[in-house]
């Protein structure tokens, strides 16, 4: 985890597998998350917050700048996580998914084509690895 947020030069990041069972997104790593944040960010619904969106579309989710969104589509609690430019995306490989891939920095920031495009890649490989349960 860190050396993806290192990478792109963010502070916060977060990794979610996929429950196949309960169709529920899983935190299985993170860092820079408030401690106090945690339980609102344990288990993400298919469909909701940028995580869940990123899964339900099996596209990226990004956001300029977090804390001014209106759109709905950030849950209110992952304001309160003080970053700004964001970026969720699923983490498929063949395209079935295993989880989602996200990382932020604290400044407002739009993630480009191929930093997206890059992340779906590593998401990519992290599927790969939870398949021989190396992750």
């Amino acid at each position: 985890m860190e050396t993806i947020i290192a990478a792109f030069d963010c502070t916060t990041g977060t990794i979610h597998t996929l429950d196949k069972e309960t169709n529920l997104l899983m935190l299985k790593s993170q860092k820079g998350i408030p401690d106090f944040l945690l339980p609102k960010m344990s288990v993400i619904p298919i469909g909701k917050g940028m995580a869940g969106i990123a899964a339900e579309r099996k596209q990226p989710v990004e956001m300029c700048n977090l804390q001014t969104d209106s759109s709905g589509v950030a849950r209110p609690a992952a304001k309160e996580t003080k970053v700004e430019g964001s970026i969720a995306v699923p983490m498929l490989l063949g395209g079935e998914l295993y989880g989602t891939l996200g990382i932020a920095k604290p400044v407002p920031y739009d993630f480009t084509k191929e930093e997206s495009e890059a992340l779906m890649q590593i998401g990519g490989e992290i599927g790969r690895r939870l398949i021989r349960k190396e992750f």
